[in-house]
């Protein structure tokens, strides 16, 4: 037995960020008699294969993947260019994927989107109402056929009609009826024409989340400002490989402004039973970070957030989470500073950061600094406990 299936014997892990390539006819196969031709849909545009709706272009349909067919993996922005079948299986077969994660030893994955946006914000393309909230209801049926045919091993998170806060909280409760496990919005609609999500417009959405018990997943890049790392962040003179090292790094950081909002904003303190999760964020820098805007809070502002009933990082302690991949240096005092019940382990497969093929292995060594019972919190049962996942959890991992 190796030193990572020691680690991990006798826990279902389950991996807290994966991606679905979306397969080309995931809407039109779906589309009510009339709409196949406007729904999503792919298409040459100038030979290459796009990602149009109603004849708007969304983006490349790619592979969203840098796992090639063959298993082998690119290291590089080449992955870009990939057409669709150049991707391995596992990017977009539920069959496939099984495979994949009985290979790397992962038991579930938490599964979010590729061609629409991580948060559902290119759907802002749709001018049609009917066609925009279409789009969204035929995703979330593909994903729950997608979980039910995995057999209780992969669980897509819901999409949010967010430009509509009735349709959203109507598309809750059907999100909740399918049997999906929790939500992906949009982390900035006040730069798509709409309030921000601190105001309380939103307040009905929050109270269905948190009666429904459907977390709140915000994933690095889940808005159409934060997706701009790529062009916005690197130095316009480093290359296209550097742009790639330098953006993807400083995305992380992006969820500081989704923490620090929804904190300071007074959301939680509004609805002390709602769940956010920031997803593909890594843990290392959120205790500096809560430790910041308690000093703000402190010794700047005290009487600007009296409505405020705990410092900010009790907030955190009580309702946030986050998920960890690649970091190896303090990871165990990053878990005691935020809560052993709020970080999960993920691996961000099939995407350019991925831990990919050797997913447990990379990490062992930082998993090797977490006792047995924080191992197991963070590698499978605070995943399970927070979505309320159908897992059975074998007894000396609980």
């Amino acid at each position: 037995m190796t030193a990572t299936d020691e680690l991990v014997a006798g826990i279902r892990v389950v991996d807290a960020d994966t991606h679905f390539t979306e397969p080309h006819d995931l809407w039109t196969s779906r589309a009510p008699a009339g709409w196949a031709d406007r729904v999503p849909r792919v298409q040459d545009v100038e030979g290459m294969p796009m990602w149009t709706v109603d004849g708007v272009v969304l983006g490349r349909a790619g592979a969203s993947s840098v796992v090639r067919r063959d298993g082998s993996k690119s290291r590089g922005s080449e992955f870009i260019q990939w057409r669709f079948d150049e991707a391995h299986l596992g990017a977009y077969e539920v069959a496939a994927r099984l495979e994949v994660m009985d290979d790397l030893g992962i038991w579930a994955h938490i599964v979010y989107p590729n061609a629409v946006g991580f948060g559902g914000q290119k759907f802002a393309e749709v001018t049609d109402p009917a066609l925009r909230l279409l789009c969204v209801t035929l995703f979330n049926d593909a994903m729950a056929e997608v979980q039910d045919s995995s057999h209780g091993r992969l669980f897509p998170m819901g999409l949010v009609p967010w430009w509509d806060i009735d349709a959203a909280v109507a598309e809750v409760e059907r999100i909740k009826a399918l049997g999906l496990h929790g939500v992906n919005t949009n982390a900035d609609p006040q730069n798509q024409g709409l309030p921000d999500l601190g105001e309380r417009h939103w307040d009905p959405f929050w109270e269905v989340c948190a009666d429904l018990h459907l977390p709140v997943n915000f994933h690095i890049g889940a808005s159409q400002s934060s997706m701009s790392w790529f062009g916005s962040t690197p130095w316009p003179s480093q290359g296209d490989d550097q742009k790639l090292a330098i953006g993807s790094a400083m995305m992380y950081l992006s969820n500081a402004a989704v923490l620090a909002n929804l904190i300071i904003s007074g959301v939680l303190e509004r609805f002390p039973t709602l769940q956010v999760v920031s997803v593909e964020s890594g843990i290392g820098w959120i205790p500096f970070f809560l430790q910041a805007l308690d000093h703000q809070v402190r010794e700047t502002v005290p009487q600007a957030v009296e409505y405020l009933s705990m410092m900010p990082s009790g907030y955190f302690r009580r309702q946030m989470h986050g998920c960890f991949w690649f970091e190896q240096y303090g990871l165990a005092e990053a878990i005691d500073a935020l809560g052993d019940e709020h970080v999960m382990f993920e691996t961000d497969f099939p995407h350019p950061t991925c831990l990919y093929p050797d997913s447990l292995v990379e990490a062992t060594a930082a998993l090797s600094t977490l006792t047995p019972a924080v191992r197991a919190k963070v590698l499978s049962t605070n995943a399970i406990g927070l979505y309320g996942l159908p897992i059975d959890v074998p007894v000396g991992a609980r």
